[in-house]
């Protein structure tokens, strides 16, 4: 796969949280199963799950089990609001069954699932295998899926679908050829990527898509600091981002560039509290790592020299979400940016050097200082472990972003006065996370099995 197969509607998808590859992933993969049954859902007349790895051991906390039924009903994470899942979540556990499809009943809770957490399979440790049978025992169907990060998720044994969509006109599978196109075009990694999308739609319906996802990171961050409260789960953790909204509102009411940074932590503090507990959220390019663009995008229409000249908003935001989309495309592509493959290196540092290379653009940056500024922002999270404590996405995910989004922004702020040379390349610290990730301890990849998870009494 090239890293133009990949769009800003790959990358910034819309779901519900709490986790992209743990609950987004999961429900999309029994949509879909449900889906491809077809005309044979009449002869369905029970439903067997299993999980397998990371889903297994941190599937409670993420809310895989709610999410693979809900998906069985054939819902989709970008469809369903977060208080039908609730409302369907208590209905199923409460009757004990499941509308497979909206149209037949089986018996299935999430006490029915089966967990195999030490068996990793062999393509992905996300796996979950679906078997649905007929009356007489007879299989219906039967599919194991994986959810490899962000949301995306394969179905055992199928290449992924053809691409039908027109090709595009610069094609680049690395940041070199990235910037090499840049040179010969004389134009930005913002443009390429235009370029690119409006291939395959309207100028106007690409604007229009990428401002939609602003507009629910917006939402996002709005409800987050509207909903005060613990967050689920009996870790007890106290959502912040109203007090802190509130105390923000009366010591800085005109945005002072003194208070820059705690605007931005609130930012990413009220997209991961309304995250954890299972809001609407777009990923980023994970769920769990769904604060750190908003909040350093933030940064860019509120307190960067563009924005204070008066630019637009809205131009500031494409020009942003398009380079961070040139550059999460090459994590997906070349590593990933799944947390149970690679460790939250592949989540929130992937983030944090999509938010750095986004920023280094719109504070006026050239394409070199843009794929310096990503570099900087991953070379300094790698090695980052994901170690959930009780398997949720609060402690350290939570706070986390807001300091990835701290250091996005330093790194665009060092690469925009840097004089346009690195000895470390991103191709090269890209390639570097892949491989930490692939000799990183398992315990440390969203099993809750090491790290703070073992280390922090839960209660």
């Amino acid at each position: 796969m090239s890293a133009t197969d990949i769009g800003v509607a790959d990358l910034f998808s819309i779901g519900i949280g709490p986790s992209s590859s743990h609950t987004v992933g999961p429900m999309r993969a029994s949509a879909d199963f449900v889906a491809r049954l077809g005309a044979s859902i009449v002869d369905v007349a029970a439903v067997d799950v299993e999980l397998y790895g990371s889903l297994a051991a941190t599937g409670a906390g993420h809310g895989t089990l709610t999410a693979v039924l809900i998906g069985l009903e054939g819902c989709r994470p970008e469809q369903i609001a977060s208080d039908e899942v609730a409302a369907r979540a208590t209905r199923i556990e409460r009757d004990g069954t499941v509308r497979v499809g909206g149209v037949r009943e089986v018996a299935l809770r999430t006490s029915d699932i089966r967990l195999s957490p030490r068996t990793v399979l062999a393509v992905h440790t996300n796996a979950v295998r679906l078997r649905a049978t007929a009356a007489d025992g007879r299989m219906v169907d039967e599919a194991v899926y994986y959810s490899v990060g962000g949301g995306f998720v394969v179905r055992e044994g199928e290449a992924p679908a053809a691409d039908d969509r027109p090709s595009v006109p610069h094609t680049y599978s690395t940041a070199a050829e990235l910037l090499t196109l840049c040179e010969a075009e004389g134009v930005g990694i913002a443009e390429i990527a235009w370029r690119n999308e409006s291939v395959r739609r309207s100028g106007d319906d690409l604007r229009a898509d990428i401002l939609r996802i602003r507009d629910v990171m917006d939402e996002c961050v709005a409800a987050g600091i509207a909903a005060d409260g613990i967050l689920p789960g009996g870790l007890g953790v106290q959502r912040r981002a109203p007090g802190w909204h509130a105390r923000l509102e009366r010591e800085d009411p005109d945005r002072s560039d003194a208070f820059a940074q705690e605007w931005v932590n609130l930012v990413a503090l009220a997209v991961n509290e309304e995250n954890a507990a299972g809001g609407r959220v777009v990923t980023a390019p994970t769920n769990g790592a769904a604060g750190i663009i908003p909040a350093v995008l933030h940064y860019a229409v509120h307190y960067s020299p563009a924005a204070r000249a008066g630019r637009d908003r809205d131009d500031i935001a494409v020009e942003f979400l398009l380079t961070a989309t040139a550059i999460g495309a090459l994590y997906k592509t070349r590593a990933s940016i799944s947390g149970a493959e690679v460790g939250c290196q592949g989540e929130v540092g992937s983030a944090c050097s999509m938010a750095a290379g986004a920023l280094a653009a719109v504070l006026g940056g050239t394409p070199e200082q843009v794929e310096n500024a990503a570099e900087i922002g991953m070379e300094h999270n790698l090695g980052l472990t994901c170690d959930p404590v009780a398997g949720l996405v609060q402690i350290p995910c939570i706070e986390r972003n807001a300091i990835a989004a701290g250091k996005a922004i330093n790194a665009a702020r060092m690469a925009m006065w840097g004089d346009r040379s690195h000895r470390v390349s991103l191709d090269a610290v890209i390639e570097t996370m892949r491989q930490t990730g692939r000799d990183m301890n398992d315990r440390y990849k969203e099993t809750a099995l090491g790290g703070l998870a073992v280390n922090v009494v839960e209660c």
